[in-house]
């Protein structure tokens, strides 16, 4: 039996009144879920350990069946394993946003979701202006990039900027958990100051602001970590071969640790209006070829830290009527059997516009499968589903135990 996850990212979230207590999830029109929903078994399952952050990183690990307060170093090193940049033993990673400050507050964590092209030229610029032998920046993906420290301290307090939204900046800056950290969260703060004077009024920006966007006018570092020690999904579970498709470096990076091929979508940009259809095509024809296929879709996440209930909703429905609906029609023709797993990795309320620990609803599907009562896929009708409520490596167990890989 072949297996699949379909994870929608920060897609869970909490009811609210104006919505007649429905979630995004619970309001949604998601025929092809709801079915997977009434003819497996559902549950909810804990991403996230007490004592991490409830980050995407964090939240993906756990959902792969790591043990993360075990191997967790940080999103920076596992964005660092996605772009190709190969750390060596006393370099820090940071992830470095490039974010929009207004007023001296955050106005957001993306400088408007800053495009590809405008963001290179951005980074480049400063690491020829602020790059050293010691300090390197790497560009990425839109606003999500790499600074790596040669000899930098992880003895750090870094606040993700899209936890703060609307905060004054002076009061989330980088600073030192112990004495050991101050002479890098010196250091940051430096870099950080130097990038605003040089961005903001670079051509990039200054088109930006003309055009009614917001100026990407500052840097923001932050999950700090070293190379971590991972074992594959091969030596973990015997997963022989295997695939991950997603828009994100960081899902990107977690699947070369997990011994996974990346495999990336033309047009796929990891919000509402990413190419649903070319993933989902790529998952078929990768499940054709591997036993084990991880398809991340991030667009909920998006609209959840955007503060956007009707695109969140518009999210969840596209998943299900252009990536899910597929995915079941072409499986159902397939020689080999192939279970389901769909889940979030963590909530993302779009009343907070920030992740929440709360557990998320899964469900398991695969033919044979002895169905639960659950009638409908959503958080508060997941958890009256026979699996009850999961630790986060108890997942992978369940949905790989349900036929040999």
């Amino acid at each position: 039996m072949k297996h699949i996850i379909i994870l929608g990212d920060g897609m869970s979230d909490q009811p609210e009144i104006e919505h007649g207590g429905l979630t995004p999830l619970m309001a949604a029109q998601i025929p092809n879920i709801d079915r997977l929903a009434k003819l497996g078994r559902s549950g909810l399952l804990k991403t996230i350990p007490e004592k991490l952050h409830p980050g995407s990183e964090v939240a993906n690990l756990a959902v792969l069946g790591y043990d993360v307060e075990a191997v967790f170093e940080g999103r920076g090193v596992i964005e660092a394993a996605s772009i190709g940049v190969a750390l060596e033993e006393g370099d820090l990673a940071l992830r470095c946003n490039l974010i929009c400050i207004s007023d001296e507050k955050i106005k957001n964590h993306s400088a408007g979701h800053i495009s590809t092209s405008e963001a290179i030229e951005l980074i480049e610029l400063l690491n020829e202006k602020l790059g050293d032998e010691k300090v390197r920046f790497y560009p990425g993906v839109s606003y999500r990039h790499l600074l790596v420290i040669k000899g930098g301290n992880k003895s750090l307090k870094c606040v993700p900027p899209h936890d703060v939204t609307g905060t004054p900046v002076i009061d989330v800056l980088p600073c030192s958990s112990y004495e050991s950290g101050e002479v890098t969260a010196k250091l940051l703060l430096n870099l950080i100051h130097k990038s605003r004077e040089l961005l903001e009024n670079h051509p990039v920006n200054v088109k930006r602001m003309k055009e009614g966007k917001d100026p990407a006018n500052s840097i923001w570092p932050w999950s700090p970590g070293y190379k971590p020690s991972m074992k594959t999904l091969k030596e973990m579970f015997g997963i022989q071969s295997g695939a991950v498709i997603s828009a994100v470096d960081l899902i990107q990076g977690i699947g070369v640790y997990a011994g996974l091929d990346v495999i990336k979508v033309e047009g796929a940009t990891g919000l509402y209006d990413t190419n649903y259809e070319g993933k989902a095509l790529a998952a078929v024809e990768a499940l054709k070829t591997r036993d084990f296929v991880y398809l991340h879709i991030e667009a909920s996440d998006e609209a959840g830290h955007e503060g956007n209930y009707d695109l969140k909703l518009k999210t969840i429905e596209y998943l299900d009527n252009r990536v899910v609906k597929y995915l079941v029609d072409e499986i159902a023709k397939m020689d080999e059997p192939v279970a389901i797993a769909i889940l979030p990795d963590h909530p993302t309320p779009w009343k907070l516009k920030t992740h929440t620990r709360d557990a998320v609803p899964f469900l398991i599907w695969y033919p044979g499968i002895q169905p639960d009562s659950v009638n409908q896929y959503d958080e508060l009708s997941a958890a009256k589903g026979d699996y009850g409520t999961m630790e986060s490596q108890q997942l992978m167990q369940e949905l790989l135990r349900n036929g040999r890989i």
